[in-house]
């Protein structure tokens, strides 16, 4: 970081990195005790983490230290290579984890972050919620002062009568032990609900540690020692600043030792790389993170970290919500944490050796829960059916397996059920390594338009993300899928996420296109595909963002809005230029009184065979009350000037030079025509001169786009509509 950027917002900072760092200390002892690491381990990783990244990190308002999801791996990883010698599975962990280190180093200068983009979102939240419902049950055990208990999870939920049972039978030390435990679990649970200004000024895990150095204080205040069995409470070592172990890479040649590596590096690389993400959607300042030099710095950290004694350095997405929560500006805030956790374990060691491990387990077991909540499992069902089977399958098979293994299950899984749904594995084949994304900017009304055709998932989404990327996000950018066959869960997830980026930049992303495709629910991030699928009315059809848009539109203006309609199926055939078309769909129908005006999007055909062309736009309908002459309007292009040299010439206003030049007017009665473009209505018609419209005499068809209109486009055509209507009829 350059001078100005350490200094820029420093009270901000240190604050923040205070506030951070009260909730990091119990999360990084008790992260650390729950892989099998030694506890001081976990505060090696953050303060390593918070100072290197600070200074060689891409991002902005992150905080990293030991993250939730290499609990599960660098557990099994102790375990595994040290044949249930933990001092050295510990040993070999360490060299594991500087690997890792050095494998992350490595994506981040090939730049790999854009490999996060190839995970489905469903089989992402399906490996975080494995995750959690490992770490809840494994440190329900400890929070119930059972701190030898191992096996599956599978074995762990099976086990757990007989751990109610050991109960009865504990010591009073353990019971008291346990007490602190519980009453932890209901402060973490019950802390968002309560509003005492006071009381939430203390984070909630920092209340947990007040909850037991006060048990220990009250012992010492009646002179009596503290209750409960050393064994169950927290050891740091007296030469926690002089001692370094010794990383072990004896075990290099073994193909077990590699996969190890590689399952801590993906998993580390992927919650980083999610964390990074969602922390730049809560950037007040809407900075975007350079996520490869983040990778790099990550890396970095990770091999310090890993030859001092401590674990993976990642990203963390709830420490950095806090740190923004509290106005931090930079990366600083990430190096004051780092201090003052380290601060903390200097100055009040002895007071950290007073705090039961039931305490900590607390902490991870809410987190646990919190990564595999009820809630989640609902939303994926919401979402799709579909999705609710890959999220199962990926937490089924990574619980059975391990991690790698359960996220390729998944990815595997998701590929499958694409190709189920669209019965066409030739779609996703032929179609994967073409381009599929046109680009362009539309002079008219000064939009990105972004079109996409053949399909989108999370197999190709780079390709459309690489064109949003290059868009300065103060414009407005209007994304088409008007003939894309098939659309992701994935995909909608990630464009809601750049929708609300455009938005704080100042600018606008809008979906269209997506209103025929048919979907089983309607929650905004269904798959949706023009294959039929059998709709679930449980959550109430599966309407797209911008129909709902339409019909509240419709019923401002106290218009009528059909979603699904089969009439003016004809309504084309009434004016000569669209007499041998073929209107294949008439939908989105938004109808003013008596019908006079009328909205809709039209699916229409010209041509046929190999000249056949598709196209899919939105029509403004004006009955009049009068007959004009029959006339087509546009604005004057290159085709049309070339239309000139072929001897076909438009009408001219000899009165009006500028409008004769910049408008294409034709018609079969120039005469009558000249006298309906009087002064008043070439001044009109100038001024919305990016409307095509045709007359038969008795009602105006008028477009903008060869695609469909977005909604304030729509809103923005009825205003015209209703001008020229009353401009005409007088």
């Amino acid at each position: 970081m350059t001078e100005d950027s350490i200094f820029s917002g420093l009270r901000n900072n240190i604050f923040a990195g205070f506030v951070v760092s009260l909730i990091a200390l119990p999360l990084a002892l008790g992260l650390a005790v729950a892989s099998g690491f030694p506890m001081v381990a976990g505060i090696i990783t953050a303060v390593v983490g918070g100072v290197l990244v600070s200074v060689f990190g891409g991002s902005y308002v992150t905080i990293t230290g030991p993250g939730y999801g290499l609990v599960v791996v660098l557990l099994s990883a102790v375990a595994v290579l040290g044949d249930g010698d933990v001092q050295a599975g510990y040993l070999y962990a360490l060299s594991a984890v500087i690997l890792s280190g050095g494998l992350l180093l490595l994506f981040g200068f090939l730049r790999f972050g854009a490999l996060s983009d190839f995970f489905p979102a469903s089989a992402i939240q399906g490996m975080l919620s494995a995750i959690g419902l490992t770490l809840l049950l494994k440190q329900f055990y400890v929070m119930l002062g059972d701190m030898k208990t191992k096996g599956t999870v599978l074995d762990l939920f099976v086990n757990l009568p007989e751990l109610f049972k050991s109960l009865g039978g504990a010591a009073t030390g353990q019971l008291y032990a346990v007490s602190i435990g519980l009453v932890s679990l209901g402060i973490m649970f019950f802390y968002s609900k309560i509003t005492n200004r006071v009381f939430r000024l203390i984070p909630a895990p920092m209340w947990v540690i007040l909850l037991s150095l006060g048990f220990d204080a009250y012992f010492s205040i009646l002179g009596a020692e503290n209750p409960i069995s050393k064994k169950l409470l927290i050891s740091l070592p007296n030469d926690i600043l002089t001692t370094i172990p010794s990383p072990d890479f004896s075990k290099w040649k073994e193909p077990a030792f590699w996969g190890i590596v590689l399952s801590v590096t993906l998993v580390s690389s992927i919650e980083s790389l999610l964390s990074i993400k969602a922390v730049d959607k809560l950037d007040p300042e809407k900075r975007r993170s350079n996520i490869n030099k983040d990778m790099r710095a990550l890396g970095i950290a990770t091999i310090v970290s890993g030859f001092l004694g401590g674990m993976n350095v990642g990203t963390v997405i709830s420490r950095s919500s806090v740190n923004v929560n509290n106005q931090a500006t930079n990366r600083s805030s990430n190096f004051f944490h780092a201090f003052f956790l380290l601060l903390f374990v200097v100055v009040f060691q002895h007071q950290l050796g007073k705090i039961p491990f039931t305490a900590l387990a607390a902490i991870l077991v809410y987190t646990g829960y919190k990564l595999a909540a009820p809630a989640i499992f609902v939303r994926m069902y919401q979402i799709g059916k579909e999705q609710l089977l890959v999220f199962l399958t990926t937490i089924i098979s990574t619980l059975l397996t391990d991690l790698i293994t359960g996220i390729f299950i998944g990815l595997l899984t998701t590929f499958v059920v694409h190709v189920l749904l669209n019965k066409a594995f030739w779609l996703f084949s032929r179609n994967l390594l073409k381009p599929n994304v046109l680009m362009y900017k539309e002079n008219e009304a000064q939009n990105y338009y972004v079109g996409v055709i053949h399909f989108c998932t999370f197999l190709n989404f780079y390709k459309l993300k690489s064109k949003l990327d290059k868009i300065p996000q103060d414009e407005r950018v209007v994304v088409d899928f008007s003939f894309c066959s098939f659309v992701d869960h994935t995909v909608q997830e990630s464009l809601q996420s750049y929708e609300e980026l455009f938005e704080r930049k100042g600018g606008a992303l809008e979906v269209i296109g997506l209103d025929i495709h048919a979907t089983d629910s309607s929650h905004p991030f269904a798959v949706r595909t023009l294959r039929p699928m059998k709709k679930l009315r449980v959550f109430g059809g599966g309407r797209t963002k911008r129909q709902l848009q339409l019909e509240a539109l419709a019923h401002e203006k106290g218009w009528s809005y059909n979603e699904v309609t089969k009439a003016q199926k004809r309504m084309l055939r009434d004016h000569p230029v669209y007499q041998t078309t073929s209107v294949e769909r008439v939908y989105n129908l938004i109808e003013g009184p008596e019908k006079r005006l009328s909205l809709c999007d039209i699916h229409y055909s010209e041509g046929a065979f190999i000249a056949k062309e598709n196209i899919q736009t939105t029509l403004l309908r004006v009955r009049l009350d009068k007959e004009i002459p029959v006339f087509s309007f546009d604005r004057e292009l290159l085709l049309e000037k070339l239309s000139h040299l072929a001897g076909i010439h438009d009408i001219d206003f000899p009165k009006h030079p500028e409008f004769s030049r910049d408008f294409y007017v034709q018609g079969k009665d120039p005469k009558k025509i000249r006298t309906f473009f009087d002064d008043k209505m070439v001044s009109f018609f100038s001024a919305y001169g990016f409307y095509h419209i045709m007359s038969n005499s008795r009602e105006l068809l008028v477009r903008q786009f060869l695609r469909p209109a977005t909604p304030a486009e729509a809103a923005a055509m009825i205003e015209f509509g209703l001008a020229l209507k009353e401009k005409i009829d007088g």
